[in-house]
């Protein structure tokens, strides 16, 4: 652990250190695997930290990556379907050696976000990794889906045989506003 006082910044890299460890594999093994990746927890613990540290690690390991919001990839998906790049758009996300979706659950899923979210995973399930972070415990994503039919298909996609990282404690957020020394007026 960084020493007391240590930035937050010391803090959230050492624990994207222990981040990986505890996932108890190495880039080398969950990604050619074409496993998933679930990282939780409160707002602020470093959950996107995490990801991208990973996701950075495997950039410089000569891997693809992208990383995209959730609902931000939900929008780019409709608008493709729009314009007739819906098909290309998949296959450019099936290619990524590492498809981070990061803020997974901030909101309920309409009918539409649920089909395109299963064509995603579908095409990926088995052929590449997927890393999903989420402010919502595992045991509500199921409802964050919406219907119980597509949020069994989509969670047997991802959930199961995933690597999975629950991270705890105060918001980093917070930690920095508190550690800054305040201006005075």
């Amino acid at each position: 652990m960084p020493p007391p006082g240590a930035s937050s910044r010391a803090r959230c890299v050492n624990l994207g250190v222990h981040a990986c460890v505890s996932l108890g594999v190495s880039l080398h093994d969950w990604i050619p695997q074409s496993q998933s990746v679930l990282i939780v927890g409160a707002t602020g613990t470093g959950k996107t930290y995490v990801a991208c540290a990973l996701g950075n690690s495997a950039c410089r390991h000569g891997l693809t990556v992208r990383y995209v919001r959730l609902q931000r990839l939900l929008n780019e998906l409709g608008l493709a379907r729009a314009d007739g790049s819906y098909g290309k758009l998949l296959a450019s996300l099936a290619k990524a050696d590492l498809l981070i979706l990061d803020d997974w659950g901030l909101a309920p899923l309409a009918d539409r976000e649920r089909r395109d979210l299963l064509e995603v995973l579908e095409d990926r399930h088995g052929r590449r990794a997927t890393l999903v972070t989420s402010q919502l415990p595992l045991e509500h994503w199921h409802n964050a889906v919406g219907d119980p039919t597509f949020a069994d298909a989509i969670l047997d996609r991802l959930v199961h045989q995933a690597h999975r990282l629950t991270l705890k404690g105060t918001s980093m957020r917070r930690q920095d506003t508190e550690n800054k020394p305040r201006k005075s007026t």
